[in-house]
C-alpha cells in the first residue's frame, strides 16, 4: 500500500495560446540566473566590477548548452540515429537530455573567451561562478521532475517517484527520485564551497576544482542508481567512468596548484585596478588640502634657498 510518495506532474508543458511553455527549460533559464547572480556578488567581493560575470557567461551559456546536447547525443545516439528513431530529435533540446560533463566541458571554451577578451584569468572566474553553477544544477534537475525522467531503481520508500507516464519505455511505477538527491546534492557542494572559500581563501582555480570533485562523489553513487539505459564498461555505467575520472583530475589540480600558486589572485580585473586611480589602495591620492601644503613649502623652501645663495655671492664679491 502506497502511504506516501512524490506525485509527478501531468504534463511538462502549458500553452499559453500558440506559445509552449516547458518546465524543463524554465529550470534550466532559473538556474542560469541563479548562477550569474551569486556569481556576480563573489566577483565583486574579489575586486571584480559588477557584470563582468553576466558578460562572459553570455559567451559561456551558449557554449555550455551546445556542449551539453553534443554529449548527450554522442553517449545515447541509438536513440535519435537508431532504426525508427528521427534525428531531427537530436536537436530538440526542449526534451530533455543535457550532459553535465560537456556542458562544463564546451562551457569552458566559451568562458576562456569571453575571459580573453576582458584581460581576465579564467581560473578567477571560475571560482567565482563555481558555488552559483552547482545551485544552477539543483534547480535544472527539478526539469527531469517535469519530464519524468532519471529515476532510480523501484521502491516504496515515503519520498518515493511516481511515474505515471509509459512512453519510451517507462514502466509506471514508484521509483527513487534521483533528481531529487542530485538537487540536493549539489545544494550541499555549493555550500561547501562557499564555506571551504571563506575559510582557506581557494585562489587560481582550486574552489572550482572543489566543486567538481565533490560533484563527482554524489554524482558516482547517485548515477549508480539510475535504471535508465546506458551504455555500460566493465560493469559500470559510462558516466560512473567520467564522474571517476574527472573527480581524480580534479583532485590532482587542486594538490598541484596549492603547492605551485598558494594563495589567491590579488587582482581579479584589471580594468577595476589601474595604478593611479583615486580608489586603488596600492597608490592612495594625498587630499587636495594636503598637496597644495606641500607644494608650498616646497615652493618657499626654493626661495629661501635663492635669497641665501645670493646674499652669499654679494659677500663674496665684497671681500
Amino acid at each position: 500500500m502506497e502511504l506516501a510518495y512524490i506525485p509527478s506532474p501531468s504534463q511538462g508543458v502549458v500553452h499559453l495560446g500558440p506559445i509552449p511553455l516547458r518546465g524543463y527549460a524554465f529550470c534550466i533559464i532559473i538556474g542560469v540566473f541563479v548562477a550569474v547572480w551569486l556569481g556576480n556578488r563573489r566577483w565583486i567581493a574579489r575586486g571584480g566590477q559588477a557584470g563582468t560575470v553576466a558578460d562572459i557567461a553570455v559567451w559561456a551559456v551558449p557554449f555550455g548548452l551546445v556542449g551539453g546536447r553534443l554529449y548527450h547525443v554522442i553517449t545515447d545516439y541509438e536513440l535519435y540515429f537508431s532504426e525508427g528513431r528521427d534525428w531531427v530529435d537530436a536537436f530538440k533540446i526542449w526534451e530533455g537530455g543535457l550532459g553535465i560533463w560537456g556542458a562544463i566541458a564546451l562551457g569552458a571554451v566559451g568562458a576562456w573567451i569571453g575571459c580573453r577578451r576582458r584581460g581576465i584569468p579564467l581560473p578567477a572566474w571560475a571560482d567565482a561562478l563555481a558555488p552559483g553553477i552547482a545551485l544552477a544544477q539543483a534547480v535544472g534537475r527539478w526539469g527531469n521532475w517535469f519530464n519524468q525522467e532519471l529515476y532510480g531503481r523501484a521502491t516504496d520508500l515515503p519520498w518515493a517517484l511516481k511515474i505515471t507516464s509509459d512512453t519510451d519505455g517507462r514502466v509506471p511505477g514508484t521509483y527513487h527520485p534521483t533528481f531529487l538527491y542530485e538537487s540536493l546534492w549539489c545544494v550541499g557542494v555549493a555550500l561547501l564551497v562557499i564555506w571551504a572559500d571563506r575559510k582557506f581563501r581557494l585562489g587560481h582555480g582550486r574552489a572550482f576544482a572543489l566543486y567538481v570533485a565533490s560533484y563527482c562523489v554524489g554524482r558516482f553513487w547517485i548515477e549508480y542508481m539510475r535504471v535508465d539505459d546506458a551504455h555500460h564498461i566493465l560493469g559500470l555505467r559510462l558516466n560512473n567512468w567520467t564522474a571517476l575520472v574527472v573527480f581524480v583530475l580534479a583532485v590532482i589540480y587542486l594538490v598541484l596548484s596549492a603547492k605551485k600558486r598558494p594563495g589567491r589572485e590579488e587582482i581579479v580585473e584589471p580594468a577595476a585596478h589601474t595604478p593611479g586611480d583615486p580608489a586603488t589602495p596600492d597608490e592612495p591620492e594625498e587630499p587636495t588640502e594636503a598637496k597644495d601644503t606641500a607644494k608650498n613649502t616646497a615652493d618657499d623652501t626654493a626661495d629661501d634657498t635663492a635669497e641665501d645663495t645670493a646674499k652669499d655671492e654679494a659677500g663674496a664679491k665684497k671681500s
